[in-house]
């Protein structure tokens, strides 16, 4: 009679698999989530701009883009990841605070950038729609990370 003995070598080595995949499973919602929110964040920029709510006074090429692509090319997902990081880390009840107290940062820096002469928003503008429409943007970026993590 023969009696199967398992491997330590066979865990070692499917541990290590399944860690790597994990990580780069990680990684590739990461990237995607960040590819994610710039989309968007052009798509409402380019919205907004064509309806004239909001402008890009001082942008990288204005005679061919309406719309500042440095932020949301380079800047959007950068904060994106930096986003995700914390949101990682944090428990479950402290989410919302801190999606509240970011979006709250968003608006002051917005209007920071106003004064810089950076960013311009026509007078009918209310900047509490700047505080709610971060709001949403960062929990929809959150649940598509999730989302992405889970498939």
């Amino acid at each position: 009679m023969n009696i199967v003995k398992h491997s330590k070598k066979l865990s070692l080595r499917l541990s290590r698999k399944k860690l790597f995949s994990t990580r780069s499973k990680h990684i590739s919602a990461y990237i995607s989530t960040a590819l994610f929110a710039s989309w968007i964040g052009t798509y409402l920029d380019l919205y907004f701009v064509g309806k004239q709510w909001y402008s890009f006074p001082a942008r990288p090429y204005p005679a061919i883009f309406t719309i500042n692509i440095m932020f949301t090319l380079i800047g959007l997902p950068i904060l994106t990841t930096f986003f995700l990081y914390f949101m990682e880390k944090i428990k479950t009840w402290k989410k919302g605070v801190f999606i509240g107290t970011a979006s709250l940062i968003m608006t002051l820096g917005e209007k920071r950038s106003e004064a810089l002469g950076w960013f311009a928003h026509n007078d009918q503008w209310e900047h509490i729609y700047s505080f709610f429409g971060y709001l949403i943007f960062m929990i929809i970026v959150w649940k598509f990370y999730r989302w992405m993590n889970s498939i």
